[in-house]
């Protein structure tokens, strides 16, 4: 199975070395400064993703992207995106060069700001890709943002990571992000379907997610999530399911404090394990993690 497309540890964390192209790290989009060859890439990646994402996203996210000015033809232009979000929502993309640091990360969602890569991908790395890029962070994620479920979790997620960078408790608020806006799951009434960015920006992922019966499929439940572990190098081991995308308002008003207190000293699960109290819609076979580490053994 090929690998996942977007492989980086945080959205948010910058590279090593890096320098603030502004202080807030934005940048120009330049729309018109795109090739007809990364035009082409995106349209490779848009008509794939179409094809297959009817039957295994939610519907929330097949509506909004109906609305938005996102099409097979060309790079999207943040300019008229943002016309349509600001619209709906609030929201607006604004252009960074790449993985920015937590705390620009999260002010800029803290203030209906999302961060997202202004390059796209190379035609030979279409199903790899180590930084989000324009494909994984404007189809995947801007669709979404028109929701008004997920526009306000993700306003609170980002104050939420300020406070957890202020206490020193990052990874707990990692990790809902993680199994929530990158790789969530949600029941609808005709079965389980994605939500997630990093999954609906994922033609391997899309597919293995739903249909593969290597992966837990588990019951979402807010102390387990943030106390989980996660893969940022290959497909994931568990994903977490919420009932409905409208579960994301009460999370979206939630005083995390006391849940850290009560959590901080607890051990973190590993990815793979299933514990006492999970709701579990499937018990994986994780067959595939198997298979790659006895491979990798040989």
């Amino acid at each position: 199975m090929e690998p996942l497309e977007q492989k980086s540890a945080d959205k948010h964390g910058a590279a090593a070395g890096a320098t603030a192209p502004s202080a807030d790290w934005t940048i120009d989009q330049n729309w018109e400064a795109y090739t007809p060859e990364e035009h082409a890439v995106w349209k490779t990646l848009y008509e794939r993703q179409s094809k297959l994402l009817p039957g295994r996203v939610c519907d929330q996210y097949l509506a909004c992207i109906q609305k938005m000015p996102i099409t097979a033809d060309r790079i999207p232009d943040f300019r008229r995106v943002n016309d349509t979000l600001m619209q709906h929502t609030g929201w607006q993309i604004v252009a960074v060069p790449g993985l920015v640091p937590d705390d620009v990360f999260f002010t800029h969602i803290a203030n209906r700001r999302f961060p997202a890569g202004q390059f796209i991908r190379s035609k030979n790395k279409l199903d790899y890709l180590q930084e989000p890029d324009i494909f994984h962070d404007v189809f995947g994620h801007a669709p979404m943002l028109m929701n008004p479920a997920i526009a306000d979790f993700m306003q609170a997620y980002g104050r939420g990571g300020l406070r957890a960078l202020e206490l020193g408790i990052l990874p707990f608020i990692s990790r809902l992000y993680w199994y929530t806006i990158e790789f969530g799951l949600v029941q609808q009434s005709d079965g389980v379907r994605i939500y997630g960015a990093g999954i609906s920006s994922s033609f391997t992922e899309t597919q293995y997610c739903l249909e593969d019966d290597s992966p837990n499929r588990i019951g979402f439940d807010l102390e387990r999530v943030m106390r989980t572990d996660y893969r940022i190098d290959d497909l994931q081991k568990s994903y977490f399911v919420i009932n409905e995308l409208e579960d994301l308002f009460e999370l979206a008003q939630i005083d995390f404090d006391p849940i850290y207190a009560r959590i901080i000293d607890q051990p973190t699960l590993p990815p793979d394990q299933i514990v006492s109290g999970d709701r579990v819609i499937h018990a994986g076979t994780l067959r595939y993690h198997h298979q790659k580490a006895a491979a990798s053994r040989a």
